[in-house]
């Protein structure tokens, strides 16, 4: 099996593990609070990064050996250690935000619109952008009028209201697209599974804090939630970080954010076979729309094809 086979199926097996947890966190809002919820998810999702950092420390070590390169000086050491601890709190913070507004939003949302809402987020990237100097091309805001058009047939109604859950994780879109440009400061300059762990446990610690001031618990309300929560803490955020950095190490960029993307069709597809979920014609529209925003938005210019 060449590479590039290799990469699809571990990016397309991201995105149904991503597009599949929107079940599972909507029916987690069964008996559970969104914020322990989360909580509970973040920790699981750092917890089963350990064992890959550790291997990853193991594997580096060894191939160091093997090539003769010299170890990183004390100064280095301190520098990169400064930016996982920053980048680690501000991603952990802005997290916070992101995943709970998508899971109170879910609370009154269905999974398969819930995952087009936030895959808004592949649009917002490149406009965010703009206040860090980087121009959006003509696909770029082709997509932003796409899925502008396509949120108002998805979200807004013929009395031209938007529900307060739409609404909410709309809002939460918005701190995803804050998220990734946030990933793709810090990523460069440390351990990105060090960083992701970081930020899982940030952002799980926050949650319960909300929490426990919020939310009622007990102990059957976990155990009877677990099942939900290993899917979307283990697999979701643990294993599906893993497929996505296998499947993008030997995948173009663009073509890894499409199939990536995809996550929002499977979102519908799950809420469809194990929530019973269906669209009115009128989301259906928003849906095709939004889709196809989200594909033209990853499209290069004739400038980067170049490059």
């Amino acid at each position: 099996m060449n590479k590039k086979i290799k990469s699809t199926i571990f990016l397309l097996l991201c995105a149904i593990l991503w597009g599949v947890a929107f079940v599972a966190q909507r029916d987690g809002m069964a008996d559970m609070g969104p914020f322990y919820f989360s909580a509970f998810r973040m920790y699981m999702g750092s917890l089963t990064l350990i064992p890959i950092i550790y291997l990853g420390d193991r594997l580096k070590k060894h191939e160091q050996g093997n090539s003769g390169m010299p170890e990183q000086t004390s100064v280095q050491k301190a520098a990169e250690k400064g930016y996982l601890i920053r980048g680690g709190v501000l991603c952990g913070t802005v997290i916070f935000f992101a995943a709970n507004f998508q899971q109170v939003g879910l609370v009154s949302v269905s999974a398969g619109k819930t995952a087009f809402i936030t895959t808004l987020y592949i649009i917002l990237v490149p406009l965010f952008g703009m206040f860090m100097k980087h121009r959006p091309n003509i696909f770029n805001w082709t997509g932003v009028i796409l899925g502008t058009v396509g949120l108002y047939f998805l979200c807004i109604t013929e009395s031209l209201s938007i529900a307060f859950g739409d609404l909410i994780i709309l809002i939460g879109a918005f701190f995803w697209a804050a998220h990734i440009l946030c990933i793709g400061f810090f990523a460069p300059k440390v351990d990105v599974a060090k960083l992701t762990c970081i930020q899982f446990l940030i952002a799980g610690t926050i949650s319960l804090a909300v929490a426990v001031f919020r939310e009622p618990l007990s102990a059957d309300i976990f155990v009877g939630q677990l099942p939900n929560l290993f899917f979307a803490g283990v697999l979701s955020c643990g294993l599906a970080f893993t497929f996505q950095a296998m499947g993008q190490k030997d995948a173009n960029p663009t073509v890894a954010s499409i199939i990536l993307s995809t996550e929002a069709l499977f979102g519908a597809l799950g809420g469809f076979i194990f929530l019973g979920e269906s669209f009115t014609q009128r989301e259906l529209i928003g849906c095709i729309l939004m889709f196809a925003a989200i594909i033209i938005a990853q499209l290069p210019s004739r400038k980067e094809k170049s490059q």
